[in-house]
């Protein structure tokens, strides 16, 4: 009779040292950038790296024409409009009239017809466009600019999103920022840049512990470029751990229950 009381005790005892068994600690988890970049004064460096973007199938510009005849250049410049009518929702939702670039690498165009802007930079077609207006127009000012310049983060980040870049000049520094970083779980030594152009799809990976991501040739992000964070182990062990808790939590509370039931049975 005097023995018996203790048991439930002893059982919850055993099921809490079984519980706190799953708590190890794993260790400090690397989590800074760059860990190999001299941090010892103003360093300066030359970028080396960087290409003007270059113009793909598929790509909508928005051209803006100035003219002394503003009537004759009006025809441009509703290219850069937004469909809703509202310029400032610049939402993937909200798309834009522009003139979309075809398979082969060209747009038709007012006044000028067919022109070959695949391979160019926005700054090569503004030049080029002038220059064909010409004879149409007096005094012609041209200037270009990608309009569904986009990027996609996803995976461990605090923002997963689609975002759309109003330049066309963003690193993965700044993409990663949009996204509002990495998680604390994120494999920093893993990002996977995924990039689609002439008819390939590249699969890159990026150690962002290392300080030669400034220097990589996919330091700059292109249009439609895909990052994606894998999640480091600890993330899932985590949701494991929680998972383990609660069914040890349930099952301690089940042998409770028996134990009780079988006290009482066994008083009375």
């Amino acid at each position: 009779m005097k023995n018996f009381f203790p048991l439930p005790l002893v059982a919850i005892f055993a099921l809490l040292l079984s519980a706190c068994g799953l708590y190890k600690d794993k260790g400090y988890q690397q989590v800074s950038y760059y860990q190999d970049a001299n941090r010892s004064g103003d360093i300066q460096e030359e970028i080396k790296n960087y290409e003007p973007f270059k113009i793909q199938p598929g790509d909508i510009l928005g051209i803006n024409v100035n003219s002394l005849n503003p009537e004759a250049a009006s025809v441009f410049n509703t290219s850069i409009a937004r469909v809703s009518g509202n310029n400032l929702d610049n939402s993937t939702t909200n798309p834009i009239y522009g003139f979309k670039v075809d398979a082969n690498g060209q747009m038709q165009l007012p006044l000028v017809g067919t022109m070959k802007v695949y391979g160019l930079t926005t700054d090569e077609v503004a030049k080029q466009l002038t220059a064909n207006l010409q004879e149409y127009l007096k005094g012609p000012i041209v200037n270009v600019r990608i309009l569904n310049f986009k990027i996609s983060v996803l995976g461990d980040v605090m923002k997963p999103d689609i975002y759309t870049i109003q330049n066309e000049h963003i690193n993965i520094n700044e993409a990663l920022s949009l996204a509002g970083d990495l998680s604390i779980t994120a494999k920093r030594t893993n990002v996977l840049l995924i990039r689609e152009e002439n008819g390939k799809r590249q699969f890159i990976t990026l150690d962002l512990t290392k300080k030669y991501v400034f220097d990589s040739p996919y330091y700059y992000l292109h249009n439609n470029d895909v990052i994606y964070v894998d999640a480091d182990k600890t993330k899932y062990d985590n949701v494991a751990r929680s998972y383990k808790t609660n069914t040890l939590v349930i099952s301690g509370i089940s042998v409770v229950a028996i134990l009780v039931s079988a006290f009482l049975v066994y008083h009375h």
